[in-house]
Parts: structure tokens; sequence; C-alpha cells
């Protein structure tokens, strides 16, 4: 897949908000300081559109860019970032699961795990939360030039092995780095297989 266009479209707390659900979105999550932005930004080939931070938890929004005007990448804000107060980070999570539950047109939530860790109660938890609800998930390993290829086979073994205590196979897994490219060219192909089978959904607007 080439990326001809990606823009920007909206940023929302409400669901009610998001544009109509025509087009297949593939949602983006990760820990805090997971690298999300920069990896949204390489596989699109283009600095600055989503917006990187040193700051955890800086996505504080749903964030829609429309790429190729034909399918959507959703920026959904970090988990486990710890400078917010408790109502907050419980609204949070309540407006993520509601979009992550109720959005018709979404494909796969591509959830983002660091390379250079172990794995991580958080992510374990989340990726167990997304099976439990059904939902289509891979996995996207970042940060990969930061270390070995083989540290890094070493920490996707280890996840893989605590991910098969309560899946009966592991999803699909791209290792990634923004730095190098790598991974762009597999997670588009990835993108572009599910959007040839996509179809409009009935869908009904909610608050």
């Amino acid at each position: 897949m080439i990326i001809k266009t990606a823009e920007f479209i909206c940023s929302n707390t409400q669901i009610s908000k998001l544009p109509p659900p025509v087009k297949p979105e593939y949602a983006f999550i990760g820990r805090s300081n997971v690298g999300k932005s920069s990896l949204i930004n390489m596989l699109v080939s283009k600095k600055g559109l989503a917006k990187t931070s040193q700051t955890p938890g800086k996505t504080q929004l749903i964030n829609h860019f429309l790429i190729n005007d034909n399918w959507y990448i959703v920026d959904l804000p970090g988990y486990g970032y710890a400078r917010v107060s408790k109502s907050k980070k419980e609204d949070w999570n309540k407006f993520i699961q509601t979009y992550l539950n109720k959005r018709e047109s979404l494909q796969c939530v591509m959830v983002l795990i660091d390379s250079r860790l172990e794995p991580q109660k958080i992510d374990l938890e989340f990726c167990n939360w997304l099976g439990e609800k059904g939902l289509a998930f891979v996995l996207v390993f970042t940060k990969a030039d930061k270390q070995s290829s083989i540290k890094t086979d070493q920490n996707v073994a280890k996840f893989k092995k605590a991910l098969l205590e309560s899946f009966d196979e592991v999803p699909r897994i791209f290792i990634t780095s923004s730095e190098l490219h790598t991974g762009h060219d597999e997670i588009l192909g990835f993108v572009s297989e599910i959007n040839q089978g996509f179809e409009v959904p009935d869908y009904k607007t909610f608050e």
C-alpha cells in the first residue's frame, strides 16, 4: 500500500461526534510512552501528523486520521499513565471502552507493546479484556532498534507464552521500529488485506 494522503480529521471525547462509521478503522493503543505517535507518523511517512511527546498520557482524546481518503487510523489515549486524577482516568477508560465495544467500523485493534520490556501486567490485562469482548487485535512490538534482535525475540516469546495462559492462540505479531521503518510494509499490507473485504455496516448514532 502506498500512502498518498494522511490528514487529521477530528479529536473527540464524545462517541456521538465521531465520523460516520462508513470507512474501515484501525485503533492504535498502548501503554503511555510506547511510541504510538512515532509509529503512526512512520506508517504514513508524515512527520508531525500524530503529536509526539515525552510526557506520558499526552494523547487524551480519540483522534481520527483519514488515510488515502478511504480508511482511518484512530489514535487512542494510552493506558497506565499516572499523572491524572482517578475520576478523569475512569472517564477516559469508559469512553475508550465504549468506542472499542460499539464502533461498527472498527476492524482491528493494534496493541502496541514496548519490545524492550518483559511482559507487563497492564498489557496482558488489556489483551485479555479485548479477548473477553471478542474484539480482533494484533500485537505491535515497538522500538526494536533500541536493542538486539535476540533480546527483542526473547521478550516477544515471553509475551506470547504469557498470553497463551488465557488464549488458545496468539494473534498476529508485528515487530517495528519507527527509526528504521521496520514493520512499515507488513502493517500496511495487513490493513490493505482487511480493507478489501470491508463492507459498510448498518449503524445507528448513539450518545
